[in-house]
């Protein structure tokens, strides 16, 4: 039985330890064989620094890392040594735009330094042109240039104010500055290939905005499975611990393979239907033999979540949402597009391609779906103690046994919580959203704002035995609320269902800063008599 890795490991790394690997060289050398500069995007975690370490290695030409993979059973790649100057963004700190052209400069320095080649510039643009040029008239080979996490630096500084945001701006101009180099012509006929990783493509930066003959490949229906497994690769390469796993929790292989696809999998980058499970998240449930919430627990992008606070983002209607594919283009730092960076980060996904031009976006699985509610609810209820985390896990549980007492204790014991003296507008949109955020996090099936002929329900939770709709008041009555929901014939839509539908009015009270109260009707039949 092979052995599995915990993170995300060079390429060299897995062959050389016998880990589980997915040959995706076939993707690679066509890559290679068709450009020559290229971006992409990926979710952290993704295996972008993998793909980077795969392409050092090639280019190395140690063939013996690959013996047994596509690229050397049917490629005719060159396995030609290659200078390369590889820069890892999230090594080379940028705390200020001086810190990191010093960065920038030590590293071009080191990798000279393992050439035997002294740099005499002073400016970092010309030690980088400089160090292209020697490598290439050294060793005879044409350069290639490697730059992982290439807006680490950028990325950091958002979301944090203006005088972070300030840091951003000038962080970004000495990138553009650096990777202007690559469009100097005296440099063209020295390089070989040159590959960027990163999360979005700001404007701005020269490679971007000036290099025509720079391929994208984030939504490229061609490289859209080149990171992540696909169904048919997980149960290919990971039978055997697929196995193991179903062994260990008493389940069928077809429960594991579902449950599985539930938590991870649903990933997708292009209008090509093609869905990817995180890798990292795979790999960990496997070696655990657990199925858990991997990928947050390495951390939640503490940028994104500040940039939806200051945006004032809607966070109900995260699912569903439709976004014109011209979205996607370059990002300019201050004014950032939430939908497009929640798609680049992994937080949302493809769901539906409308005329080849709007995509429908939503979450991609349960794992984001959870995580990510959980984290946006403590940020909303600003000083919430984590302890309180025990109530909402328990939300859900208690809406499918019907325990609706249990249900608003918690509901009522977690809004009391939330610190009084937070400076959030109290008001029924705020109750609403986190309410939301409770259900999701809990794993509810949420649905918020849903549109009918007659009107919008607030909100939706849905079970495979039932419905519940509710209706939000501020500073009203759950009576209100609950006729609200009857005039309106919210739940004719779920007739056709043959499930009872739980009819429930709420009340908030500002005062109070609570749910003061609320009414319960239970629609027993299809056909609509009520108790």
């Amino acid at each position: 039985m092979k052995k599995l890795p915990v993170g995300i490991y060079s390429f060299e790394f897995i062959r050389k330890n016998n880990y589980v690997y997915v040959d995706k060289t076939e993707h690679v050398y066509r890559m290679v064989d068709q450009g020559m500069f290229y971006f992409l995007s990926r979710p952290r975690r993704f295996g972008k620094s993998l793909l980077v370490t795969t392409l050092l290695n090639l280019f190395a030409g140690r063939k013996e890392l690959f013996e047994g993979l596509w690229i050397t059973e049917h490629g005719d790649w060159d396995w030609q040594p290659h200078p390369v100057i590889l820069l890892d963004f999230n090594g080379i700190p940028g705390q200020t735009p001086e810190v990191l052209r010093e960065d920038l400069s030590a590293r071009l320095k080191q990798i000279a330094t393992d050439y035997e080649i002294a740099l005499t510039s002073n400016s970092v643009e010309r030690q980088f042109q400089e160090l292209i040029l020697a490598l290439y008239r050294q060793t005879g080979m044409p350069v290639v240039i490697l730059i992982d996490e290439y807006d680490k630096r950028i990325i950091e500084h958002i979301g944090r104010g203006e005088a972070a945001l300030e840091i951003g701006k000038a962080n970004r101009d000495v990138l553009k500055s650096f990777f202007g180099v690559l469009k100097d012509t005296s440099i063209g006929s020295a390089l070989r290939f040159v590959f960027l990783t990163g999360v979005s493509k700001f404007s701005r930066v020269s490679i971007f905005s000036e290099l025509n003959n720079l391929y994208d490949l984030t939504m490229n229906r061609n490289y859209a499975d080149m990171l992540g497994y696909t169904q048919a690769e997980l149960k290919y390469y990971f039978q055997d611990n697929i196995n193991l796993l179903a062994i260990e929790l008493d389940m069928t292989v077809e429960q594991v393979m579902s449950k599985l696809e539930q938590y991870y999998n649903g990933y997708r980058f292009s209008e090509k239907d093609v869905k990817v499970y995180n890798p990292f998240s795979i790999l960990c449930a496997l070696q655990e033999k657990a199925f858990k919430n991997y990928w947050f627990e390495t951390g939640t992008p503490t940028f994104l979540i500040n940039l939806l606070k200051e945006t004032g983002y809607n966070l109900p209607q995260m699912e569903q949402l439709e976004i014109s594919q011209s979205s996607f283009s370059t990002f300019e730092i201050d004014n950032l597009i939430p939908e497009a960076v929640l798609f680049q980060t992994g937080y949302l996904t493809i769901e539906t391609v409308i005329d080849d031009s709007f995509y429908t976006l939503s979450y991609p699985n349960q794992e984001v779906r959870i995580g990510f509610n959980e984290s946006l609810f403590f940020a909303w209820g600003e000083g919430v103690r984590r302890a309180i985390s025990s109530h909402v896990l328990r939300l859900n549980r208690y809406l499918a046994k019907e325990k609706l007492e249990s249900f608003f204790e918690s509901m009522t014991a977690i809004f009391a919580a939330i610190p009084y003296d937070i400076q959030t507008k109290r008001d029924e949109a705020y109750y609403h959203t986190l309410f939301y955020l409770m259900m999701t996090a809990s794993g509810g099936d949420a649905q918020s704002s849903l549109l009918t002929c007659r009107g919008r329900i607030d909100m939706v939770i849905s079970f495979k035995d039932k419905i519940y709709i509710f209706e939000f008041k501020c500073n009203k009555s759950a009576e209100v609320a609950l006729k609200q929901i009857e005039d309106k014939g919210y739940a004719d839509r779920y007739k056709a269902t043959c499930m009872p539908v739980i009819l429930i009015g709420l009340n908030f009270s500002t005062e109070k800063r609570n749910l003061e109260e609320w009414k319960v009707k239970r629609l027993l039949t299809p056909a609509g008599s009520t108790a």
